[in-house]
């Protein structure tokens, strides 16, 4: 039994007459549970192979609430739950991502961000076997909603929404003595 005769891929063979061990697949095979053929909802890009900047689905807010659960298991212990880059992994001493905030990352398109999560990118590993297409997809609405959050101003609060936006909190700062200022 240690010793079995059997084909490795790749490596030549005597058996068959073209050499080859590894067979061609028979005509009009069909792929079954694997078929990944929409280019768009599995890669990121397009026909022309360049990052897309649009969603292969309709963004909802379902969609983007899974976004920030899948991104708080995934993304937050190297890029924190703001996206800056601040993660716990981080504090440990590995590399600091860069932050999604900056106007690079806020230009790049929605594909781009897809593409580096499925295949990784410089030190960040790929995420392709543990997070589905459809989980990668809405971690990217998550990012860029929280990319919007750190840009946002009261014009782009909805007018009938903005009577329940107080003042910012103050913050006291404790003085020498241990008293608030």
């Amino acid at each position: 039994m240690h010793d079995q005769p059997k084909y490795i891929p790749l490596r030549p063979s005597e058996f068959f007459t073209d050499g080859r061990s590894a067979r061609p697949l028979p005509e009009g095979t069909v792929a079954r549970g694997h078929l990944n053929d929409d280019v768009l909802f599995y890669t990121g890009k397009g026909a022309d192979g360049k990052p897309v900047d649009t969603f292969p689905f309709p963004v909802t807010k379902d969609v983007i609430l899974r976004g920030r659960q899948r991104f708080n298991v995934y993304c937050t212990p190297c890029h924190d739950r703001t996206g800056s880059g601040n993660g716990m992994i981080v504090r440990r001493g590995y590399r600091r991502p860069p932050t999604y905030h900056s106007d690079r990352l806020r230009q790049v398109p929605n594909g781009y961000i897809f593409d580096v999560i499925t295949n990784g990118f410089g030190a960040m590993p790929d995420y392709a076997a543990q997070i589905p297409p459809r989980d990668r997809w809405a971690i990217v609405s998550y990012i860029r909603a929280l990319q919007l959050s750190q840009q946002a101003s009261l014009k782009d609060v909805p007018a009938e929404a903005r009577g329940g936006l107080g003042p910012a909190p103050s913050v006291s700062t404790p003085t020498a003595e241990g008293g608030a200022k």
